[in-house]
């Protein structure tokens, strides 16, 4: 049951993104102040709890990504998907439409059903890392 939960609230964030995404790429100007103005800080405030999730502890550890039997030295993926995004911007490699339209599709797929269940799945860690596809911006954990 948590399986699906957790595939539902991941399904509603992406399309979300996807959402925002086509907004920005098809809205006027005058709709894109508007939603920049709602969603930024909103965005930004993700961002920043995300973040601090991942701050590493007094020994250089990421908390979240690391284990008891595998520890994860900063920055970790996600710091440096971060990075990636928000500072060297630009250098992202852009989406094309066939490849969005592929990702939404493995979105839907319930978890278990027609594969094995990757380990974001099982454990609800790094919902954003599936080792089926690459990371947000290509950064593998």
């Amino acid at each position: 049951m948590d399986q699906v939960l957790g595939q539902v609230l991941r399904n509603a964030v992406w399309e979300r993104l996807d959402m925002l995404s086509d907004l920005a790429n098809r809205a006027d100007a005058q709709s894109l102040v508007s939603v920049a103005r709602s969603e930024l800080p909103r965005l930004t405030e993700g961002w920043r709890a995300m973040l601090q999730a991942h701050e590493p502890d007094e020994r250089g550890d990421c908390p979240t990504c690391s284990t008891r039997w595998h520890k994860c030295k900063a920055p970790c993926s996600v710091w440096q998907v971060a990075h990636e995004h928000l500072v060297a911007g630009g250098l992202a490699p852009q989406q094309t439409a066939a490849t969005q339209d592929h990702r939404r599709e493995n979105r839907r797929r319930i978890p278990g059903q027609g594969r094995g269940a990757s380990p974001a799945e099982t454990t609800g860690r790094h919902a954003l890392v599936n080792p089926r596809r690459p990371a947000i911006g290509g950064v593998h954990a």
